[in-house]
């Protein structure tokens, strides 16, 4: 592989003393000389803001584009999906904290592609629709990710970005010409847990869901459930009434079965606290899912002729039901893009 310098990054401003001000997500990080943000990886270098991990590969693997979880974009197909290393966030139960939570100075095996090489890579592997930017958070590794889904694009690849949607409104809109698909974790409903938990915000995550939804391009949003830290169901049923009303009842959500990962090590989430909130969910959202656990609710149904539309068996999957243009072969009720 190729050695990059890191670029100087994009989406901060110089203050006094060689500080900067880092505008990319909505920590807004104040940077001395020589320090890096709360993500780890962008460096204050004498006053220039770099991108420390641009082109740095923690992971690179060929994924079925279920795993992400989008189950309403070209399902059935695969997808290269690759990650880096930090995270602007810091869940006490995240499930890559060895790589979201590590920096370069103590993460050395990650290897170095240019956009180029992760492009050409990806049109080598077969019947692969394109690249998803994952495992880590793709936000702080904005530079890489937009020279890489701009030249991907351009390619005929399709691009997906799994996000915890902590980004500021300018950096979303640059990206927004590019990813074709978001799957956005929406990981609580309540400003206290995102600050405790999360060490982010929910506000800012709001804004982007609807700023995704109102660009048009497709949108599943996961929800971590958290034994005793988001499983209230009062405040799930008003994080389904804000879906419902500010993105839509098409909206797809996946619930995911939480299991003792970094910091946390409670007990993971029972099942019939996912059925319980899944019936909630489904009585106001027409696409209802659970994941992390063998369910009932893994295939999908068209939502007005109630026809067999996708089946998954984990990652087998069949599209009994489906047009070759993503419609119900029944009714011609538009469900996904193919």
């Amino acid at each position: 592989m190729e050695t990059h310098p890191a670029p100087i990054a994009r989406w901060f401003e110089k203050e006094s003393n060689n500080v900067v001000k880092c505008l990319l997500c909505p920590h807004l990080c104040r940077i001395n000389p020589g320090k890096s943000g709360i993500c780890g990886v962008r460096y204050n270098d004498n006053g220039t803001l770099q991108a420390a991990s641009y082109g740095k590969l923690s992971a690179l693997h060929l994924d079925p584009i279920e795993k992400k979880p989008l189950y309403h974009f070209h399902p059935g197909t695969r997808i290269l999906s690759a990650g880096s290393i930090g995270c602007n966030l810091n869940c006490i139960y995240c499930q890559n904290y060895d790589i979201s939570q590590a920096d370069l100075g103590t993460f050395q095996t990650a290897h170095t592609y240019s956009p180029a090489q992760l492009v050409a890579e990806a049109l080598q592997q077969p019947d692969n629709i394109g690249i998803a930017y994952t495992y880590n958070e793709p936000v702080v590794w904005f530079e890489y990710l937009l020279e890489t889904a701009m030249a991907a694009h351009q390619a005929g690849l399709k691009n997906v970005m799994v996000t915890n949607g902590f980004i500021t409104e300018g950096p979303l809109k640059e990206l927004l010409p590019y990813i074709d698909a978001f799957s956005v974790d929406l990981k609580g409903f309540t400003e206290s847990f995102y600050r405790k938990i999360t060490g982010g915000a929910l506000a800012p995550v709001l804004k982007v869901l609807k700023l995704i939804s109102q660009s048009g391009k497709h949108l599943e949003i996961v929800n971590l459930v958290v034994p005793q830290l988001n499983d209230n169901e009062t405040e799930f049923e008003e994080m389904i009434q804000w879906i419902e009303n500010e993105l839509g009842p098409m909206t797809v959500l996946h619930l995911s079965r939480y299991f003792p990962r970094y910091k946390l090590g409670a007990d993971p989430t029972p099942l019939y606290t996912l059925d319980k909130l899944a019936e909630i969910a489904r009585a106001k959202l027409k696409f209802v899912y659970v994941g992390n656990v063998l369910s009932e609710y893994s295939d999908t149904h068209c939502p007005v002729c109630k026809t067999l539309l996708v089946t998954r068996q984990v990652y087998t999957i069949s599209c009994p039901g489906l047009s070759p243009t993503g419609k119900c072969k029944s009714c011609g009720t538009r469900f996904c893009e193919r």
